[in-house]
């Protein structure tokens, strides 16, 4: 019996396979480079504000465009946005793996999050239209399925072909599958636009993207130009000015890209706090985590991409489960769980230390997983549940701007934690250096470069090389007790305000009808 009814079952698999494919490297290029960074820090001489943006401009990227993604498909035709947002992601895939420098990639992976951001809302878009509303469903929970275990396994992948191919085809594998996805799309997929008229908003997205970049930029570049900076200081205060002349104008345009009134429904804010602080406080750690175990501990990137499995293994494991309890008792609970095991989960990491036995932390990874599994679900549930069925694309849009934006922002302050108490307490001064060398390895420490090749061209003798690495093993440490420590907090602040602002299982039928009308009426 075919998976799905109908004489055109086999068409429609072809493209629910093609938009999980498609959704698939979008979402691998959110955490399959993380495993990746010491090589390139190795390799590409990239130092730890550039290891930022090499990661920050896809996301940063990503998440400014991605409602606007979602209205041109709308407007223009899903088909032709899909089509054009996978042509931009697969091109400069290829770029990224012939980079020479860092600033060739982060200029090449910023375009790849252009192209992803122009394809990722296509891929649900045409599903919806593809599939009639009783096999809908199972269409999406495979598609979320897809993008769920992309997440996970990214770290695995991209730590196995960093280690025994190379970085470069991290970004070239997606390349194949980004040409087979592109002619087998064209020749299955129908094109289709939204009956409502949407229009762009040019102001709201010049204003959202210039405001989150310049708070990015002044939270990366701090480590290296100082915090006292004039030029941070003013990136950050003109970060704030635009983000608030951002939410002015979204306030006040008829045709808003990301509509203030949404915010008015408790549910629909909690759920949108709790997307940008999982990203914030969780997922951002795992670039640090990532560093910790193979700058640290020594590990392969293979070895370290093994190491996040257990995590993976919950979180795929929990998740279904957590969505099935929600939809049956309401999502208050699973997520006020979720994310208190979470938060406890990552403020443990404040206490692991340099030769902490494995099986311990992966005990730890495993009780985030299983935090995060019981999280999400609910989460997405409840924000779908919180705006009806009419704006439920727009509220999923939203709900997965504000979890990149939480990335994009937790990579850069959790790095300027990190990296700035390393740069801060390294001592160094029984180690008999002169004082170039002292203001040297101080530098080289505060942007993670710690290679042995580095350090003998400083002229440096085994015992003093085998001093600095212990002190700069024992700063990032300390650097990185602070990060999840402030993940940590940030974790259980969301698990207070799930409590107290998201529906439990008898408010649920009874709100949500009410907050879409309100919203709808007000839209």
């Amino acid at each position: 019996m075919p998976m799905f009814a109908g004489e055109d079952h086999r068409e429609k698999l072809i493209v629910l396979f093609t938009m999980c494919f498609a959704l698939a490297m979008a979402m691998l290029d959110n955490t399959v480079v993380n495993v990746a960074i010491p090589t390139l820090i190795r390799e590409l001489h990239a130092d730890a504000s550039e290891v930022q943006w090499i990661i920050d401009g896809y996301v940063l990227a990503f998440a400014s465009l991605l409602l606007t993604g979602g209205i041109l498909g709308d407007k223009y035709g899903r088909k032709k946005m899909f089509l054009t947002g996978l042509a931009i992601f697969t091109t400069f895939s290829f770029m990224c793996g012939i980079s020479s420098t860092p600033s060739q990639l982060i200029a090449f992976r910023a375009f790849q999050g252009v192209g992803g951001a122009l394809m990722m809302p296509g891929t649900l878009s045409i599903l919806t239209v593809t599939f009639p509303p009783n096999e809908r469903a199972k269409a999406i929970g495979l598609w979320a399925g897809v993008s769920g275990l992309a997440l996970g396994i990214g770290p695995l992948l991209g730590g196995y072909i960093t280690q025994h191919a190379s970085w470069h085809w991290v970004f070239f594998l997606n390349v194949p599958i980004g040409i087979v996805a592109f002619f087998v799309a064209i020749r299955t997929v129908r094109e289709s636009r939204s009956e409502q008229e949407r229009n762009l908003d040019i102001p709201g997205l010049i204003l959202g993207t210039a405001g989150l970049f310049c708070i990015t930029y002044g939270l990366i570049e701090a480590n290296r130009r100082g915090w006292s900076s004039a030029v941070i200081i003013g990136a950050l205060t003109l970060g704030v000015i635009l983000i608030g002349a951002f939410l002015w104008w979204e306030s006040r345009n008829e045709h808003a890209m990301m509509p203030l009134s949404f915010f008015r429904i408790p549910a629909f804010s909690a759920g949108n706090l709790v997307a940008f602080s999982v990203s914030m406080g969780l997922f951002a750690s795992f670039l640090y985590m990532s560093l910790y175990m193979q700058l640290v501990r020594g590990y392969s990137a293979t070895q370290a991409g093994l190491r996040f499995l257990p995590m993976t293994a919950m979180i795929i494991v929990t998740a279904p489960l957590a969505g099935r309890y929600a939809q049956k008792h309401g999502a208050k609970a699973p997520m006020t769980y979720g994310l208190t095991l979470a938060a406890l989960g990552t403020l443990s990491l404040c206490f692991i230390q340099i030769d902490t036995p494995f099986w311990i932390v992966g005990i730890v990874f495993m009780v985030m997983g299983h935090g995060m599994g019981a999280t999400m679900a609910p989460m997405t549930a409840t924000v779908m549940s919180s705006v009806g069925p009419q704006r439920a694309g727009l509220g999923s849009a939203m709900t997965n701007t504000s979890r990149e934006i939480g990335g994009v922002l937790g990579i850069a302050a959790l790095g300027a934690v990190v990296f700035g108490h390393v740069k801060s307490s390294m001592n160094l001064s029984n180690l008999g250096l002169s004082p170039a060398q002292l203001s040297t390895l101080k530098v080289a420490a505060g942007h993670g470069f710690v290679e042995p090749d580095r350090l003998a061209a400083l002229g440096l003798s085994q015992a003093q090389m085998g001093g600095f690495v212990n002190a700069f093993n024992q700063a990032y440490m300390g650097g990185f007790h602070l990060a999840t420590l402030i993940g940590g907090l940030i974790l259980l602040t969301a698990a207070v305000v799930t409590f107290r602002f998201i529906p439990g299982r008898e408010a649920v039928p009874a709100a949500a009808p009410a907050a879409a009308e309100k919203v709808a009426v007000e839209i």
